[in-house]
């Protein structure tokens, strides 16, 4: 059996270890300082932008249409295993263009996601009132509806990642903090296997290593490539916090027709439908300071509850139930996600940076870890 260790346990390290339970010949043990999905998948908003995403080729689009295709199959999967039902808006995401906003492109864009395999509609302005009568038609000039596009509770999904994974036999440990690792040299490109991982709960043996920590894999990283051990160095991966907020508001009735209730977006403001009468508006994007530091604005959150109401006016009787704010890794220096072995490890996985685009790319990711432990062809 293949020792395989997993550091990390929101979104991505939860689909990774599920994913590779599905494998056989693999013995997997998940580390947590922290219950699931208590770090950036605890404050996401789940929204699942693939088809309606602008990407048309690339590494960009080919994780976003993997991670869309797999859930398809992933969802029914793991409440078969499971037996819990996992809470999913089917009724597609809506974006309302702003005046001034080329159509043209748009019109492209459905031609192409045609040809991918994936169906994109145009709505003119009687259209989306006629569908959706809670907006205002002063503030958009036509819609995009994406009927395959999902939102999906990130906590909820991760939770039942984790059950899906302990069902075939994953160990999770939380509350475990890694105070560091062995690695030793191996014949293979002069470079190291971890062999190691030393926690304040005890060593534990590997094969194989996977980083998934989000803002903690910077620290995890560092240990990997102390000093001493010799490893042909790359620029270190540098993590920045990139802070978000996030407003539950509750209605006396829902708005427009309760039999559809699409995830509704407008310049990057989002009205998300989360039960009869709630809705999650969000997210602010929130850079650090020189120092790093972050810290959330409320001011910045009711411009976001603001523009919701601007486009959406019933949302301004609502009551406001509670507010969040979680912190996005987001990769300095290279695009997001990364999904890459690390620089002179044979044997050690990144799976981190996924900015705000997690709870999206995390079966794409999962199905990359799996090809790069056990190869395409198992």
């Amino acid at each position: 059996m293949s020792k395989v260790a997993i550091i990390g346990c929101g979104i991505v390290g939860a689909a990774i270890a599920y994913e590779l339970s599905r494998v056989n010949g693999l013995s997997i043990t998940v580390l947590d300082k922290h219950l699931p999905a208590q770090g950036s998948t605890g404050a996401a908003l789940g929204v699942l932008m693939g088809a309606i995403s602008k990407k048309v080729k690339g590494r960009a689009w080919q994780l976003r249409q993997a991670s869309i295709q797999r859930y398809q199959t992933l969802i029914p999967e793991l409440e078969a295993l499971t037996g819990y039902q996992i809470p999913v808006n089917r009724n597609g995401i809506l974006k309302l263009c702003l005046p001034g906003e080329d159509l043209g492109s748009w019109e492209k864009l459905v031609q192409t996601r045609l040809s991918q395999g994936w169906q994109l509609e145009i709505w003119d302005v009687p259209q989306v009132k006629h569908r959706c009568p809670q907006l205002s038609q002063d503030k958009f000039i036509a819609g995009i509806y994406s009927p395959q596009d999902l939102q999906i509770d990130p906590t909820a999904l991760t939770q039942v990642l984790v059950a899906g994974a302990e069902a075939n036999g994953v160990r999770f440990n939380f509350g475990i903090t890694v105070k560091g690792f062995e690695s030793i040299g191996s014949d293979l490109n002069n470079s190291l296997n971890c062999s190691q991982i030393y926690t304040d709960a005890g060593t534990l043996e590997i094969d194989w290593l996977v980083v998934a920590a989000g803002l903690g894999s910077s620290g995890l990283i560092k240990m990997l490539q102390a000093p001493d051990l010799q490893v042909s160095q790359a620029l270190p991966l540098t993590l920045k916090p990139v802070l978000g907020q996030g407003v539950k508001l509750r209605l006396p009735q829902p708005m427009g027709y309760e039999d559809f209730q699409p995830v509704i977006t407008r310049d990057d403001v989002h009205i998300l439908p989360v039960g009869k009468q709630d809705y999650w508006v969000g997210a602010t994007v929130e850079f650090p300071d020189d120092a790093g530091n972050v810290e959330a604005q409320p001011g910045l959150l009711e411009v976001v509850r603001q523009n919701a109401i601007a486009y959406c006016p019933p949302l301004a009787t609502a009551e406001i139930i509670y507010t969040w704010y979680g912190l996005r890794p987001r990769p300095e220096g290279r695009p997001a996600p990364v999904i890459d072995q690390l620089s002179g490890y044979n044997n050690v996985w990144l799976a981190t940076g996924h900015y705000r685009n997690g709870v999206l790319l995390a079966p794409a990711t999962a199905q990359l870890i799996r090809i790069g432990i056990i190869g395409s062809g198992k």
